[in-house]
């Protein structure tokens, strides 16, 4: 099966060669083909008790992302600087933007002199060239292109100065404690850092916006109507299962940077790496937290167990149906012992009641431990009877005892 599978990468890559412009084969060269075939990206996984790995890092971090739960974690606060690891905030920010529809994917953006004047990764955009968002984004999130990332901040927010004011107000949003943005794209500036914890919880986020996966599952494609190809700094994309982002950074003060995330039977995994000395380090490692987070781990949806009514006084209906959603539960593999749930709801509800309305709360365990609470919501509106309406019923409850 492994024979197989690097006799058809190897047709693949070839395939590739033949159809993409030779800009992208010079983008794509930073990682050799030959790196294709090193036996780890093939390798099973194996369930373990607990996470061990002696490849070289300032800081490393697994989440998954439903629940937000770390699975591992070593010097998950170090402020470090995450080179463009960076544009995972400038993503997010840019993705509300799309979904506020504040800016749409096919609004054509003009360069400006500053955008075009960025240094370090960047598709060499004009001053004056006019593009789309969607180009641009593909752009910031393929290739990690700086020019792209200011031009849209710029778009958005009006200069690159208050996008980085909004990156930073939202990181304060989500309660990111070891997190300060100097500019868009994560190149050296002093007071610019992030923390392994810190990126987990924006690319959380980030995930949380479906769009997002439209650029960054992508391994190669173009712009500029074919002339300019791309192809993706994190190969993870290509050489994982279930990978679908999110973002590398280098620079020789960050190391080498990423943050990967990866999607197999419902469970999505966030892998944070800060600090590697080498590009195969940082990736060997993403590659051994996400195969640990899958080995061991699971996501489950219970079956709720819960009454359809409950009473109501003084409402024009006696009683109100009740709707819960059931969360999903991450559980280690082969651990044993049932999910137990604890339904809390009052004898009665009393009117006037919203639709939506907190009644009560699920509580769901697993050997006493809390797992996640559900609330149960009122399923409609129940108005409350006026006075002449009870005085109805109570007339009616007499004449019918007659």
């Amino acid at each position: 099966m492994k024979k197989f599978l690097v006799i058809l990468t190897a047709v693949c890559l070839l395939t590739a060669h033949t159809v993409v412009p030779a800009l992208a084969m010079e983008q794509s060269a930073v990682y050799p083909y030959d790196f294709a075939f090193e036996a780890f990206w093939y390798e099973d996984s194996l369930p373990a008790a607990g996470f061990e790995s002696n490849l070289p890092r300032k800081s490393c971090l697994l989440m998954e992302a439903s629940t937000g739960k770390i699975l591992y974690a070593d010097n998950e606060d170090l402020r470090l600087p995450i080179a463009s690891v960076t544009k995972v905030m400038a993503t997010l920010l840019i993705m509300e933007a799309l979904d506020q529809e504040k800016i749409t994917l096919q609004d054509t953006v003009a360069v400006s002199e500053r955008a075009a004047s960025m240094g370090g990764s960047q598709v060499f955009l004009e001053p004056g060239e006019q593009m789309s968002v969607d180009d641009l984004l593909k752009s910031v999130i393929v290739v990690s292109a700086n020019d792209a990332t200011v031009a849209l901040a710029e778009a958005i927010y009006g200069s690159e100065e208050a996008f980085i004011s909004a990156m930073n107000q939202k990181a304060k949003d989500l309660g990111l404690e070891n997190t300060n943005f100097v500019n868009t794209n994560g190149l050296p500036a002093e007071g610019h850092y992030s923390s392994a914890l810190d990126v987990a919880i924006t690319t959380r986020e980030l995930l949380k916006h479906p769009t997002v996966l439209n650029y960054t599952n992508i391994w190669m494609d173009t712009i500029r109507d074919g002339a300019f190809g791309l192809a993706n700094t994190n190969k993870l994309v290509r050489f994982y299962k279930g990978a679908n982002g999110m973002k590398t950074g280098f620079t020789s003060e960050a190391g080498y940077c990423l943050s990967g995330t990866a999607l197999r039977d419902g469970m999505q995994l966030i892998a944070v790496v800060l600090g590697s000395p080498t590009s195969e380090d940082r990736f060997a490692l993403a590659k051994q937290l996400l195969d640990f987070g899958f080995a061991n781990y699971r996501i489950v949806t219970p079956e709720m167990n819960l009454q359809q009514t409950l009473p109501v006084t003084h409402g024009v209906t006696d009683s109100v149906g009740l709707t819960a959603t059931a969360p999903a539960l991450l559980l280690e593999k082969g651990g044993g012992s049932e999910v137990t749930q604890t339904v809390s709801l009052p004898d009665f509800a009393e009117a006037p009641i919203a639709k939506g309305q907190k009644l009560g709360t699920v509580e769901f365990r697993k050997n006493g431990e809390l797992l996640a609470t559900a609330e149960i919501t009122a399923s409609e509106g129940i108005v409350r009877m006026s006075f002449f309406g009870m005085l109805a019923r109570i007339f009616e409850n007499i004449f019918s005892f007659l």
